[in-house]
């Protein structure tokens, strides 16, 4: 049967470009939403780690109700639901081409709507999970370490940054990689508002050459590349944290 298949019709060329411009669109937004969300999740951790109540509920109600509602909803609310509430020509100006010259032929191009709609769901999708992965980092820094900071005349803000926030990340960093893996699944979901990635590449090319093992076989391989990446950083990481216990 393998050599049935490696002897059998194989994707041309444009098919496989078309297949890797899908799997850079991943990747780019993975890593943009990847960076906002952790960013917000601290926002959110401490937030939920706040004493003051109003704040504190605010926090608890957002995550919940990005955690318990559908992934592929939200981001149906923000490709259709969304623009409807926008001034009358926003979204022609949206939609419209605009690049901004850097210097020489670099140039910076406006994403398409389906991107922008993409990034701002899984962001505030995403942001839920990873805040709750830092809160639990932070409860998990001994209390004893924000009074030594404070017994030094530094400020809530400095305690967090420079004592506990660091601690926090060094405790989560493979649940937190473990939620950048999902992000980078759950990219696929945004076949349906349109975005151009690589499960909606796959699917294009497979509609256009119904070689779907070989269609969705090449995504596979590509989806578990990137997976593996991340998971070898992790492995990397805790390697590392074991030699340097050892060595203490």
């Amino acid at each position: 049967m393998l050599s049935h298949f490696l002897a059998g019709p194989w994707l041309a060329p444009k098919h496989l470009l078309w297949m890797w411009q899908g799997f850079l669109t991943t990747l780019w937004l993975s890593l943009l939403v990847a960076l906002f969300s952790t960013l917000l999740g601290v926002a959110l951790a401490s937030a939920r780690a706040s004493t003051i109540a109003p704040l504190r509920q605010a926090a608890r109600f957002y995550t919940s109700l990005f955690r318990n509602t559908p992934l592929l909803v939200q981001l149906l609310f923000w490709y259709f639901g969304v623009p409807s509430l926008f001034p009358e020509g926003t979204m022609d100006w949206l939609n419209a081409d605009h690049v901004l010259n850097l210097f020489g032929p670099l140039s910076l191009r406006w994403p398409s709507f389906e991107f922008l709609s993409a990034w701002c769901g899984l962001v505030c999708y995403s942001t839920a999970y990873i805040g709750e992965e830092i809160r639990s980092g932070l409860r998990g820094v001994p209390a004893g370490q924000a009074l030594a900071g404070a017994a030094i005349g530094m400020t809530r803000l400095q305690v967090l940054r420079h004592i506990i926030l660091p601690q926090a990340i060094r405790l989560i960093l493979p649940s937190l990689l473990g939620q950048y893996m999902n992000i980078l699944k759950n990219t696929s979901l945004t076949m349906g508002i349109g975005l151009a990635e690589l499960s909606y590449a796959s699917r294009q090319v497979e509609s256009e050459t119904f070689l779907a093992f070989q269609a969705f076989g090449v995504a596979t391989v590509l989806y578990i590349a990137a997976i593996g990446l991340l998971e070898a950083l992790g492995q990397a990481h805790l390697r590392a944290r074991r030699a340097r216990q050892g060595r203490a």
